[in-house]
């Protein structure tokens, strides 16, 4: 069934570097935990992993930000642990704690057992989520699809969750090197499939989530999480009847090796607050458009503050198209939505110049 034209393309716009009105913006975990909607959709759910399985409340979470503010993208409403899920090594989250893997990867033998998981079987919940979300957004935005990097996957299926030091998976990293490449083959191609079925379903822009590649050192960067997305990048369907579909690749920390991210082949490239978009610009060279990167903790405070801060974002990227405007990692559960929306409102007054 043909898609509604789409009313908004800035966003598609801008992550192709071609010229906008203004800058486009949307939010990491836009639709989360910060809006009191989204808490009472979770509590009819019963539980976050309930929430990602269910369509139509995927579909309800994803639209509910777009109710509140005028964003110029939806992005889909999942988890990057949803591939380790369907590869049975026994996924839960929990309340306060995060998510917790009943089944680690430590050994050549768990890296035999895991499946590459079909996006229309195990994880068609996923593929119905977008088909609906397109459905209701009507041409309104484009919706972005994600999953998270194969390393950054990786991590959490070797830890068994959340870390602070990286024990197991840089001891497989640094001690058997052909296993933690062979865990990683498995996920690229799981990760490629997937983000292929999102695209047939009906996502407009995909977005690579690169939580861990920071913690790496440079060379280990490259070989371990870069090389991996980059196979992503290339395994793509770039073309669909509705137009090019634009590929965002975002490491946390990964500021100092923008110029080799360049390389994999992305269309944009996120940048966290830590590297200014002035240097980012820079390295780039404008060979791909630049997402990004107010500091989340901007939103505490006051509205005044916030749109100043808005302002040196902007004024960082300066002048020219290829500039998505966004939060430098996701928005804090605990931040007032009105301040999303002095930051919304303040990127819609102040970008025009840029543009002109």
């Amino acid at each position: 069934m043909p898609h509604a034209p789409l009313k908004n393309d800035l966003l598609l716009r801008a992550l192709l570097r071609k010229p906008t009105p203004r800058t486009p913006l949307w939010m990491m975990r836009q639709a989360g935990r910060y809006l009191p909607e989204y808490r009472a959709t979770r509590a009819k759910a019963g539980s976050f992993l309930n929430l990602c399985m269910n369509p139509e409340l995927a579909c309800e979470v994803t639209l509910q930000p777009l109710d509140r503010y005028p964003l110029d993208a939806a992005i889909l409403f999942s988890d990057i642990l949803t591939i380790p899920h369907a590869m049975n090594v026994g996924l839960e989250f929990e309340a306060g704690e995060g998510p917790k893997i009943a089944r680690p990867v430590r050994t050549p033998a768990d890296i035999d057992r895991l499946p590459v998981p079909d996006p229309e079987g195990e994880l068609r919940y996923v593929m119905d989520a977008v088909r609906l979300i397109r459905r209701e957004l009507n041409g309104r935005v484009p919706l972005i699809g994600f999953a998270g990097s194969p390393w950054t996957v990786g991590t959490y299926m070797v830890e068994g969750g959340g870390t602070k030091n990286f024990s197991h998976i840089k001891g497989m990293l640094y001690g058997a090197p052909d296993q933690m490449h062979r865990l990683l083959d498995v996920i690229t191609r799981a990760t490629t499939a997937y983000l292929n079925a999102q695209i047939a379903a009906g996502a407009q822009a995909v977005m690579v989530f690169d939580t861990w590649g920071g913690v790496l050192a440079p060379q280990e960067y490259r070989e371990f999480s870069l090389a991996y997305m980059a196979r992503i990048v290339e395994g793509l369907t770039k073309e669909t009847e509705e137009g090019r579909v634009p590929v965002i690749l975002f490491t946390k920390g990964g500021g100092a090796w923008l110029e080799d991210m360049v390389q994999a082949g992305a269309d944009a490239l996120g940048v966290d607050w830590t590297t200014d978009l002035a240097d980012a610009r820079l390295a780039v060279r404008d060979r791909v458009a630049l997402q990004g990167n107010l500091d989340p903790s901007v939103l505490y405070a006051p509205p005044e503050a916030i749109r100043a801060q808005v302002a040196r974002v902007l004024e960082s990227y300066g002048r020219g198209h290829g500039h998505v405007f966004n939060l430098g990692h996701g928005i804090h559960p605990d931040v007032n939505p009105e301040h999303a929306g002095a930051m919304i409102a303040a990127v819609h007054e102040l970008s025009p110049q840029y543009h002109a």
